[in-house]
């Protein structure tokens, strides 16, 4: 094992993150059904985080947040 794969991977890592941010791939994501952000959250979800904040509250004794 070399030293310097150390020094890459990092180097490689950083390469990643910083094309990864960038406006032209994030403009790319955006159109990819999978990356899309819903407008609202599926009431699936919004029931589970009720019980989820519910759960809290109990566990803590504090008031549910609204």
């Amino acid at each position: 094992m070399n030293g310097n794969n150390g020094e890459r991977s990092a180097g490689l890592a950083n390469d990643i993150r910083r094309q990864v941010g960038t406006e032209a791939t994030k403009r790319f994501l955006r159109t990819l059904p999978v990356f899309r952000l819903e407008k609202e959250v599926p009431k699936r979800l919004t029931d589970l985080l009720d019980r989820l904040e519910g759960a809290e509250a109990e566990r803590v004794g504090g008031e549910r947040r609204r």
